[in-house]
Formats: structure tokens, sequence, C-alpha cells
């Protein structure tokens, strides 16, 4: 096989080494070329054509986000953006998912083992990323129309992880205003889950939060677990609560997709569970939980997941009662939710 010939964009000549001798640790990436700003860059994507690029987001001249907005207009290719811990970095962080970035990597710091895990991440994305290809933009489907009582008693629960913000930004603005209540676990630490439901909320038409502890679920609301420290759970019924639990990760992830999901069997039937775009595997166990506990199920279907590894894991263990592509979710989520009602 091949190497995954990646070009580093990075103001900072010691940044610029320190992703280098990060990479090349991997015998299975090559790095052709470094560039210190947007303006090198471009010529160098036009004469190495590499596989995937590592992008700084904050550089003199041109930042990221902008290059980025020119990458995916004239010449896609996978993108993994190099962010800060900061609310600054969590914003623009964010944007770059939106626009069609693959994934994302805090920059190295800290001790000898933080470092090694952020070299290990660092790795594993531009991997993922270079097999992740090219895709269009996700359009944003149409929004439906209000559905006021015609859904009953419902709760949708939705997980994703690489890919996952794009695809939520396609899929939750095309949900009604007095859509049934849901809870979302996107894999994304603690700095970025409030900026991010800030974002999805000024684009949504339901009301876009990130999610408290006891806090009480409604319709119209979208609930975004917060990152890093606490699982999400549902607890108390279809118009329960949210709690937010401490505890290991599960299936790799805190919060885990497998908590939520495995939350939601309680109120069997009145659920519907959708996964979205991610690699690994966590959902697939909580989504066939749900399932068997009668819950209608969803996957995103290949063709439209920036990675089909969440969906496929899932599929594999029969816990997808249906694939989906992206711009057909809201519609097939609101109408499982409809039948439902009418059959329970």
């Amino acid at each position: 096989m091949q190497p995954i010939r990646t070009l580093i964009v990075d103001d900072s000549a010691a940044m610029r080494a320190t992703l280098h001798r990060i990479l090349v640790a991997d015998p299975e990436i090559e790095v052709v070329g470094m560039a210190p700003d947007p303006f090198a860059a471009r010529e160098m994507i036009k004469q190495l054509n590499p596989d995937v690029l590592t992008l700084d987001i904050e550089m003199p001249g041109m930042d990221g986000l902008s290059f980025l907005e020119r990458i995916m207009r004239l010449r896609p290719m996978p993108v993994v953006m190099c962010s800060t811990l900061t609310a600054r970095g969590a914003e623009v962080t964010i944007e770059a998912l939106r626009l069609g970035a693959v994934d994302y990597v805090t920059k190295p710091a800290g001790g000898h083992d933080e470092f090694e895990r952020h070299a290990r991440q660092l790795r594993d994305k531009v991997k993922a990323a270079a097999r992740s290809g090219t895709r269009p933009r996700a359009a944003a489907p149409p929004a439906q129309a209000d559905m006021g009582a015609t859904c009953g008693e419902r709760l949708i629960a939705i997980g994703s992880s690489t890919g996952g913000v794009e695809a939520l930004f396609s899929l939750l603005p095309a949900l009604p205003a007095d859509c049934p209540p849901v809870l979302v676990v996107q894999h994304m630490p603690a700095a970025f889950t409030g900026s991010f439901a800030q974002r999805l909320d000024a684009e949504c038409r339901a009301h876009v939060v990130e999610a408290r502890d006891g806090e009480p679920v409604r319709p119209g609301t979208v609930y975004i677990a917060p990152g890093g420290e606490t699982h999400m759970e549902l607890t108390g019924g279809v118009r329960g609560a949210i709690r937010l639990r401490a505890g290991d990760p599960v299936s790799g992830h805190r919060p885990s997709v497998d908590r939520l999901f495995s939350s939601v069997t309680a109120i069997g039937p009145a659920a519907v569970g959708a996964i979205l775009t991610g690699m690994g595997a966590d959902g697939a166990e909580g989504l066939l939980a749900m399932r068997r506990a009668g819950a209608r199920t969803f996957g995103q279907s290949r063709e439209t997941c920036v990675i089909w590894g969440m969906p496929r894991v899932a599929m594999e263990r029969g816990a997808v009662e249906k694939e989906i592509a992206l711009s057909a979710m809201p519609e097939a989520i609101l109408r499982a939710c409809r039948e439902n009602s009418r059959s329970h």
C-alpha cells in the first residue's frame, strides 16, 4: 500500500517540525512538504498532489478558515485542522468542520504521556482522512413543516463522531420547531460543545442547548451532550430529564453514544435512534438494544458518510433497521415518529 502523502501547513517552524516528527514515525504516512502559509501551500498542492492536508487554523496573511473554504470550493481534498483548546479555537474549528474539514486535532502539548496521546490521535486522524476521500458538501434538506401533536410522546436519540459536525448541521436545521426532544452525543472535547450548541441554535428552528444535569427534556429542544467528563443519559421516561453521569469511557468515548442509546431503551417504541458518520463502534450495541426494545433505528448510508465506521458496525450487528442517505434522514426520523405515534 502506498503511504499517505501529507502536506503540513503551519506558520510556526517549531510546530511544523513537531508535526513532521509525529507523522513520519508511522510508516503508512509520508510527509511530502511543509508550508509556512496558505500561499506557499497553494503552490505545493499543485506540485505535490498530497492525499491529506493538516492545516493550522490561525495564520498571518490568510487564516486557515479562509484557505479551507477555497480548497473545498476549488480542489476538494481531506483536511485535518490543527486547533487550540480555546473559545476562539472552538468556534473556528466548528466552522471548519461545517465547511467540510474531515476532522481536527488539538496541537500536541503537555508531558510525555499527553504528547504521545496527541501524537497517536494525529496519526490516526490523518489515516482516517485519507480513507474518507472527498465528497460533495452535504446539502441541507428542506425544513420540515411543524407537526403539532402528530408525533405524540416521542424522543429522538442521535450519535455521531468523525464527520458528524457537518452531518448535524445538515440534519438538525431540517427539523421543525415543535419536533420531539432530540438527544445528541457528538464526540467532542468539553471546550467545544458549548460553542457547537450555540452555533447550531443559530441555524435551527428548534432550540439547541448544551445539556445540563437534571434538565427536563421538552419538545422543540435539541440537547447536545457536554464533552469530556460525563456520559449523557435519559432518566424518568419519554418526558423525563437529562442525567449527566461520571464514569469511565465506554467504547473508547466519554460521552458515549452507547450509554445514551442504552438509557433510551427504557422508553421502548417511543424512541427513534439514528447513528451517523464516525470511526469505531460506539453506539452499535446501544442501537441494537433500542431496536430490540421496539424503537425505530436508522444508520447513515455509506455514500454520505465521511467515515462509514459506526453505522457499518451497527449494520453488521443487526442494529440498523434501514440505511438512509443524510439528505433523507430528517424525513425518515419524523415519519418514524408519526408512524410510531399512530401504532402505539
